[in-house]
């Protein structure tokens, strides 16, 4: 009996087991060729708009337009956050809180598009597109991000889902987590998160994909395009299948050696990631109505838009918040934050859960109910 017990509980449990990893590769399936795709096609789109509409003909006066109004939506955003979530909840008007929230994450989405642009395009304007002067501009950020322990920040789309889920929506991690009570060091951590970490990212990209466009494939567009694409999700694949050996790795190592090895693993993602976002951005213009480029990037921006909000993940086009290297315990630092169908999932469980919990109750009180109103037996009865 006790070996067929523990059989069956082994079987339960590989089951579980088994079930969670088909869930876990959904899950990495799922941000990799919907919404990855989805997120960069918004990017270009909103990017290619402003290109089109803010001040066309002063590409200086364009970026700083871009950068000022991005930073400062961003920074407006960061320090108001509390009072968002205080007043924008479900249980105010769900109907309310819907369209509300998702007019922030649109407006949250521009200034995150534009202070990007922005800043992108005022450091091609001065520093230039040389090879030399971008290796040391990504190589100075890259290691300016490491210090500050930030350096996960450059991670994106396939590597990150954000659910629209009413807990956090509004939520913006800051670089010191100071309290909004303290309301000049909030600020300043504020203004700190948003202008010097957010302009290091943008350092980041703005060198790794011009060093792209120098060195892969220069005189063929086309084909550097469809080469970062294809290699891009052949790093991607190989990072998630690395995923659970680094788990391991990582959960038995302290100190400094468990942050570098860490780093050098957001570091690979980041590789996949921007080939990745290279290959869709440049793939759409090559072959997206090319010669129509209003009716291209307007159909792209409310197409991946609409797909987003539908799929309820709209807060991944958002670029927002400080993160922390290895803060998380154990192996979980190394875990990408891609749960949307194990999310899914686990409501589903818990509301089944809860409902048999209150059919059980109701059950139990009837049953009470049925014996309290039940006659009660006289002495001669029960001889």
């Amino acid at each position: 009996m006790r070996g067929s017990t523990a059989g069956l509980a082994d079987t339960l449990a590989s089951g579980s087991r088994a079930h969670a990893a088909l869930l876990e590769i959904a899950d990495c399936l799922f941000a990799s060729i919907v919404v990855a795709p989805a997120v960069v096609s918004y990017w270009k789109s909103t990017w290619s708009l402003m290109d089109l509409y803010v001040l066309p003909e002063q590409p200086v006066s364009s970026a700083a337009a871009c950068a000022l109004f991005g930073l400062f939506c961003d920074l407006f955003l960061c320090v108001f956050q509390s009072k968002l979530g205080k007043y924008l909840r479900p249980d105010q008007g769900r109907l309310t809180y819907y369209v509300l929230s998702r007019v922030y994450t649109y407006v949250a989405g521009v200034a995150c598009v534009g202070a990007w642009r922005g800043v992108w395009n005022l450091l091609n304007e001065c520093t230039g597109d040389s090879a030399r002067t971008l290796l040391s501009t990504t190589a100075a950020a890259t290691l300016s991000l490491a210090a500050l322990r930030a350096l996960r920040n450059i991670s994106a789309a396939p590597f990150a889902v954000a659910v629209d889920g009413p807990l956090d929506y509004f939520d913006v991690p800051t670089m010191f987590r100071t309290s909004s009570r303290e309301m000049a060091l909030y600020v300043l951590d504020c203004i700190f998160s948003v202008t010097v970490v957010g302009s290091l990212v943008v350092f980041v990209w703005r060198g790794s994909w011009a060093l792209l466009d120098i060195f892969l494939y220069p005189d063929d567009q086309v084909r550097s395009f469809w080469t970062s694409l294809v290699g891009g999700y052949v790093i991607v694949l190989v990072t998630f299948a690395l995923q659970v050996p680094m788990r391991w790795v990582v959960a038995r190592l302290h100190g400094a050696p468990r942050l570098l090895l860490v780093d050098f693993y957001h570091l690979g993602s980041f590789v996949a990631t921007v080939n990745v976002w290279r290959g869709v951005w440049g793939l759409l213009d090559v072959y997206y109505f090319p010669d129509r480029p209003k009716l291209s990037n307007w159909s792209t921006h409310i197409i991946s838009l609409t797909l987003l909000v539908l799929l309820n993940c709209s807060n991944t086009i958002l670029v927002r918040g400080v993160y922390i290297d290895a803060e998380e315990p154990a192996g979980d630092c190394v875990v990408f934050p891609c749960h949307y169908l194990r999310l899914f999932f686990h409501k589903e469980r818990t509301k089944k859960r809860h409902r048999r919990a209150l059919a059980a109750a109701a059950i139990a009180t009837a049953r009470k109910t049925e014996e309290a109103s039940f006659p009660l037996q006289m002495p001669e009865q029960k001889v």
